[in-house]
């Protein structure tokens, strides 16, 4: 043990955006249950690269006795997360979906089923405000963000809830996502910049019942953090049969 500078997470702040996982080259820092954490001394070499990245600063720099930096340990162990990585990488591109897993991906013909709906009778107006959709692809910038209900959208929600346009669209702006098979690094970021380039009046999350779809929830929450704002998010759940299950 020595008397040394070592990094600091204060775990009350970290909103676990993961930046700082990317910013360690040592790889002293990792997620654990959705917050950043200094998983050993011997890893940080107190350098503090991953100060700067920290959106909440809830990264500092203290001095205090820790184990020495351990350059040799550091490789080593770095070379197991490697391996961890590919092997978790294989894993995921052989594994079965069938049979287990998120069920929505449960095969399900709701052909089969009877439905007491009466069938639409002629045309049935679109409230879309807006073009694009994709969260990949709007702007920040945007006029129609600007001083606006926001809503997030899973894509499959449209598909799924017959009278989306009416009921819950209302030519709110959108922008769509899908938290499972997006790369979904940047859209906190982006949806915090939409939160305070078009100060937004609220932010409403559609998604669907499965437990893969809530990561959009957790993107928006996030995002409000990173924006500084105390909007309320408010959250609506969609069965896979297209009913409303909750709305809070």
């Amino acid at each position: 043990m020595a008397l040394r500078n070592i990094v600091k997470i204060d775990e009350e702040k970290c909103i676990g955006c993961e930046k700082c996982v990317s910013a360690c080259a040592e790889g002293a820092i990792q997620m654990i249950d959705g917050k950043a954490k200094l998983v050993s001394e011997i890893y940080c070499d107190g350098l503090g690269a991953c100060l700067d990245c920290c959106p909440v600063g809830a990264i500092t720099i203290e001095q205090r006795n820790a184990a020495e930096f351990d350059e040799e340990a550091t490789k080593k162990y770095l070379e197991q997360l490697a391996r961890n990585k590919a092997a978790h990488q294989q894993q995921q591109a052989t594994a079965k979906p069938m049979g287990g897993g998120c069920p929505g991906m449960k095969m399900i013909n709701f052909a089969a089923a009877p439905t007491t709906d009466t069938p639409a009778s002629g045309d049935v107006s679109s409230q879309l405000a807006q073009w694009p959709v994709q969260l990949k692809l709007v702007s920040p910038m945007a006029p129609y963000f600007a001083g606006a209900d926001l809503m997030l959208v899973a894509d499959c929600v449209p598909f799924a809830m017959g009278d989306f346009h009416s009921k819950l669209l209302k030519r709110k702006p959108i922008a769509v996502a899908c938290p499972k098979l997006d790369d979904t690094g940047a859209y906190a970021q982006k949806i915090a910049d939409i939160i305070t380039t078009g100060k937004s009046k609220s932010v409403t999350v559609v998604h669907m019942e499965v437990p893969c779809c809530t990561g959009l929830l957790r993107i928006a929450e996030k995002a409000v953090a990173l924006a500084g704002s105390d909007l309320k998010i408010n959250d609506i759940a969609i069965s896979l049969r297209g009913e409303i299950l909750s709305q809070q």
